[in-house]
């Protein structure tokens, strides 16, 4: 077989020759389009759902977060590991799917099952999210919000979270090719409400009175209809 190639190759120089040249010109043009990674991605195809529960411990959050959604989540076809790490106030679930399943069809399928484990976890616990498509290697770029020189005193570091989180955050969300962009740092803005045991025993009040309370007030309500009844115009003469 390689004397008949050989053979063919030198009484056909020129059939060779543009074969050569053609193969060359395919070669560049490919590797014009070749893509190319300081960091070779080589994470696996995979679905992270992290649940954010306050005030929870690491063996709550397994028990009462964490469980639930690997449960749920245990019949996806073409599943082939998932793993979960949890620590105080955070759930994290990673389901890893076999590398042929396309990724919207697998966190399509997650997110049908998050329904069944919202059922499951304790209301005002927490509430499972998917993660944004990316991976460990997607984060590309670190920056840092703070007031020019001689404006230092005029924003607090709850203030600066404040602007991240409302401004900057939402402007970069809208750029093509951003899939997420996570804050951290600062302080956050929250209100506290401190009770004083002996004046609530004093009042008759208990402690789950006093969060329902404050959960009630928190809460906004529309009516059902709306109208405005116009005001009558005067008929008296202009003048008076």
């Amino acid at each position: 077989m390689f004397d008949r190639l050989i053979h063919f190759s030198i009484h056909n120089k020129l059939i060779i020759g543009l074969l050569t040249l053609a193969l060359v010109a395919w070669g560049g043009y490919s590797l014009s389009r070749l893509p190319i990674d300081a960091l070779p991605d080589i994470t696996s195809n995979q679905v992270v759902v992290y649940t954010v529960a306050p005030s929870l411990a690491a063996q709550e959050i397994e028990r009462l977060v964490s469980f639930p959604v690997e449960q749920s989540i245990a019949t996806i076809p073409g599943r082939v590991e998932v793993r979960s790490f949890s620590r105080f106030g955070l759930s994290v679930v990673t389901i890893v799917f076999e590398d042929n399943i396309d990724i919207y069809w697998a966190r399509q399928q997650v997110s049908e099952r998050l329904r069944d484990a919202e059922s499951r976890i304790p209301a005002g616990t927490g509430r499972p999210e998917l993660a944004p498509v990316t991976t460990g290697l997607g984060e590309i770029y670190q920056y840092l919000v703070r007031a020019k020189p001689g404006y230092e005193k005029k924003y607090t570091a709850t203030e600066l979270r404040t602007i991240q989180d409302w401004l900057v955050r939402r402007q970069l969300l809208g750029t093509p090719g951003v899939a997420d962009v996570s804050s951290f740092g600062g302080l956050l803005k929250q209100y506290e409400v401190a009770l004083d045991p002996e004046r609530l025993r004093s009042l008759g009040v208990t402690v789950n009175e006093v969060y329902q309370a404050v959960a009630a007030n928190n809460q906004n309500a529309g009516a059902p209809t709306s109208t405005r009844t116009p005001r009558p115009h005067s008929s008296a003469p202009r003048g008076w």
